[in-house]
């Protein structure tokens, strides 16, 4: 993430192509980053103005669905 300088979801998308927006419950915005075969799930608030990323959960995949 250091070496990319994403101003928005598309910028990333070139990088990250697992990477998914979805809308939480907050109708915020994440990013959910599919990892090692979709076996995991990465989700992150991405402040793209800033070039910050909060790590908000790692969760399996069984765990993801569950919510």
């Amino acid at each position: 993430m250091r070496r990319e300088q994403s101003r928005h979801f598309a910028d990333l998308c070139r990088c990250f192509r697992s990477a998914d927006p979805v809308r939480v419950a907050s109708n915020k915005a994440v990013v959910v980053f599919n990892i090692h075969g979709n076996d995991y799930r990465l989700i992150c608030a991405i402040h793209y103005n800033t070039g910050r990323v909060f790590l908000l959960r790692f969760l399996t995949h069984a765990d993801y669905s569950k919510d």
